[in-house]
């Protein structure tokens, strides 16, 4: 999933280019921070730290920036207490590993930085209840719709619907709403979440669930109402992704699921960034979608090189910031994860749209669960195979829903212990 979620491919040769940019006039190694990023945020980095002057007063930053995401991933493996960065801009995949290993180091925020951001981003950067950093990117999916067939926002997944049925044969539709971004697993759960099915529950404390799973017979009774005629698909939602972008950007798609990573395609075909989850079968409620994120991680390295202050301060001050993310943001033009951001005028509409989606139904992506088989098969492999099932086979929903619903209880169950 790595390519969805964060727009990188294939493997770069390891090798770094250094920028500085001067904070303060000091020059002593013991007043440098030393942040380690990838081939684009790097860049990006150092731009947004040169438009100010006084983010850690008294330290000089230096970005380190390498040829690709996993050369950083495969420096950070072999960096040494002298070698190793301050700063990491990294997946939150790599929290568990690099936690355990000791390579990284817990971050307490205040309780306003706590209020900047959604909780569930902070989860993804926890293991075993500490935190290890600060919530950069957003990485998630929206949907969109076209608003030379549709008008306003559908307050329901029957509005959709209906909509869809109306227009269907006036305007040749191919589909109501398809997944043109993330595939019919990790893009997809929204639609499961919005008819009363996620991979996981959570309690009101924002806690995982244990032993408990989405009602079968609530989510398969949706599945026959809103999506099926009698024991065949009524056409409002594919059961494949194959087609999706091509369909909706073709003006026969009202709705669809789009990734993060490629709205700048949908603006140049002169589509509104009208962002939004996914509604639901209720009025006011929406699907989930997963809003996993990339994150300034705090290393272990920066108390034995006698920066970890400093390092704790530009955590705070810059990546955890308004004006810092919204800096970044403008050049490296990802949704930002801050709140005050991604209500910012300056960014573009995508990022405000990605980034206010998130907020409202992101939750985490928790690979212990998601890449459990224990249950005898994957989320990955369960989820598109439930579709096909139901949408294409003929087979009955609820039955179907309850087999789903068990696997995902199992696999919750099985990596608890990975948390």
């Amino acid at each position: 999933m790595n390519i969805k979620r964060f727009g990188f491919a294939g493997v770069f040769a390891a090798f770094a280019l250094a920028f500085s940019t001067l904070v303060a006039p000091s020059a002593s190694a013991s007043t440098e921070i030393v942040v380690w990023a990838d081939e684009s945020r790097g860049p990006n980095l150092v731009k947004a730290l040169a438009q100010k002057t006084d983010w850690v007063p008294g330290y000089t930053i230096k970005v380190v920036t390498f040829s690709g995401f996993d050369a950083l991933k495969a420096a950070l493996d072999l960096a040494t207490d002298s070698s190793g960065p301050d700063i990491v801009v990294g997946a939150n995949d790599w929290v568990p590993a690099f936690a355990k290993s000791g390579k990284l180091a817990p971050y307490v925020p205040t309780a306003s930085v706590k209020a900047r951001f959604n909780p569930t981003q902070f989860l993804d950067l926890t293991y075993k209840g500490k935190l290890y950093g600060v919530p950069v990117d957003v990485n998630n999916v929206a949907m969109i719709y076209n608003t030379k067939l549709v008008s306003s926002a559908p307050s329901t997944f029957g509005d959709m619907v209906s909509t869809y049925k109306s227009l269907k044969a006036s305007k040749g539709l191919k589909a109501g709403l398809c997944i043109a971004g993330g595939g019919m697993s990790w893009g997809a759960h929204s639609v499961f979440s919005a008819l009363g099915a996620d991979a996981y529950q959570f309690n009101s404390r924002g806690g995982i669930v244990y032993g408990r799973t989405f009602s079968a017979t609530v989510f398969g009774q949706n599945v026959r109402k809103y999506l099926m005629d009698g024991k065949k698909s009524n056409g409002f939602f594919p059961a494949t992704d194959t087609g999706c972008k091509d369909n909706f950007l073709a003006g026969t798609v009202p709705y669809a699921v789009i990734g993060n990573w490629e709205w700048a395609d949908y603006v140049a075909k002169g589509f509104t960034m009208n962002l939004m989850p996914v509604p639901g079968v209720a009025s006011g409620t929406y699907g989930h979608m997963f809003g996993s994120v990339s994150g300034a991680l705090l290393t272990s390295f920066a108390a034995k090189h006698g920066t970890e202050a400093g390092a704790k301060s530009l955590l705070t001050n810059f990546f955890a910031s308004t004006d810092g993310q919204v800096r970044y943001q403008n050049l490296e033009k990802r949704p930002p994860a801050e709140k005050g951001a991604q209500t910012d005028s300056s960014v573009s509409a995508a990022q405000r749209g990605f980034g206010s989606a998130a907020s409202l139904a992101g939750i985490p992506q928790i690979g212990a669960f998601l890449n459990n088989n224990k249950g005898g098969a994957s989320y990955w492999d369960s989820a598109p195979a439930y579709w096909t099932a139901v949408l294409i086979d003929g087979k009955d929903a609820v039955k179907e829903a309850s087999k789903l619903a068990a696997i995902w209880r199992v696999n919750v169950e099985a990596g608890k212990g990975d948390l």
